[in-house]
């Protein structure tokens, strides 16, 4: 007799528990994640081969200076790092050739080919750096090439008629050699890099670190990255471009423990156990350039080449180019001056 009540006490429970089906409010809902097995490849990942055939298609740029006094290597090393003769070493540079009065600026250009990607390389040497008695000021025609070139980009950039794919002859990185003195740095090298890095990539490079002990490489490493913090001078990787953590854990690592790179360059090879291998041959053995427990050559190459290229070439054109490119334009009301010629073909385009 008492079941009855107890079944009506449960259901009038179980109708509290369960509330009413509401209408679903109409709201956009956020896009959700595609089960792909359930629906089926659709091919968005392609698009990476895609980039990769059209880059190889029309290759790419990269612009790299040499700045440092004479007899430190520099041209040794650039024919190194692209193990070409690219520097002007090829060009019909001669040792009797004298000192030059001022610093002069030459820029010699390769096609470069590896794996089917075409690279057209353009090294830019900077004779007569440093090299004088009074070297007051001797940055400035560096800094007047580098300048040169974003206007001569953004000439092109602001033309009517303007070039599908704009030559980009703009400095992507700076490769400054500092003399192995093992003491400081010269009131030369500050200067130059204080001025310098406003307007392009600058890696500081120990050259011939070979004539250092390893004591005097790993102090000379601490006290040069020290000078720099304390002159405010920020090289490549600068923090405030660091995108995300990952990137910023990677360049932390770079800048405190690798920079300035202690480097060796060579382009002879020898044998070494049975190897063909880079190096300069010393009374007391072979100095393996690729061999990290000889030289930092190695994590340079890694570095410029292997890891941080397109990143040299995205910073060049998102920060040094943009914030002459802002300057340029603010200053003079909008566009560039244009020469006679320009402005005649801006008129026949009309």
């Amino acid at each position: 007799p008492h079941i009855g009540p107890v079944e009506s006490k449960n259901e009038a429970a179980m109708s509290e528990l369960v509330p009413e089906p509401r209408q679903k409010p109409v709201v956009p809902m956020k896009p959700m994640g595609i089960n792909a097995n359930l629906l089926g490849y659709i091919g968005i990942d392609t698009i990476i081969e895609q980039m990769r055939k059209k880059t190889m298609k029309t290759g790419f740029d990269f612009n790299i200076m040499v700045v440092g006094q004479s007899g430190l290597g520099k041209s040794t090393l650039v024919n190194t790092l692209f193990k070409s003769q690219v520097s002007r070493k090829s060009s019909g540079w001669n040792r009797e050739e004298k000192i030059p009065k001022t610093v002069e600026i030459k820029a010699i250009g390769h096609v470069i080919e590896e794996g089917g990607v075409k690279m057209k390389l353009t090294v830019i040497d900077t004779p007569g750096f440093g090299d004088q008695i009074n070297n007051e000021n001797c940055w400035e025609p560096i800094e007047k090439y580098i300048n040169e070139q974003y206007e001569k980009f953004l000439k092109e950039e602001v033309n009517i008629a303007r070039k599908k794919r704009i030559p980009d002859t703009r400095v992507h990185c700076c490769l400054y050699f500092i003399s192995p003195t093992g003491h400081s740095l010269r009131p030369l090298d500050l200067e130059f890099m204080k001025h310098l890095s406003k307007v392009v990539n600058i890696i500081p490079v120990i050259a011939k670190a070979d004539t250092m002990t390893l004591e005097e490489k790993t102090e000379f490493k601490q006290r040069v990255r020290k000078e720099l913090e304390v002159n405010g001078i920020e090289f490549y990787p600068q923090k405030e471009f660091d995108e995300d953590l990952e990137d910023k854990t990677e360049n932390d690592k770079i800048r405190q423990e690798s920079m300035p790179f202690a480097v060796v360059g060579s382009d002879k090879e020898y044998q070494v156990n049975g190897k063909r291998v880079l190096g300069r041959k010393t009374p007391w053995g072979i100095i393996e350039v690729e061999n990290l427990t000889h030289c930092e050559f190695a994590l340079l190459r890694d570095f410029v080449i292997r890891t941080h290229l397109q990143d040299l070439k995205e910073v060049t054109h998102n920060i040094h180019y943009e914030t002459y490119r802002a300057k340029r334009l603010n200053d003079n009301g909008g566009l560039p001056p244009m020469a006679a010629e320009t402005e005649e073909n801006h008129e026949s385009n009309l």
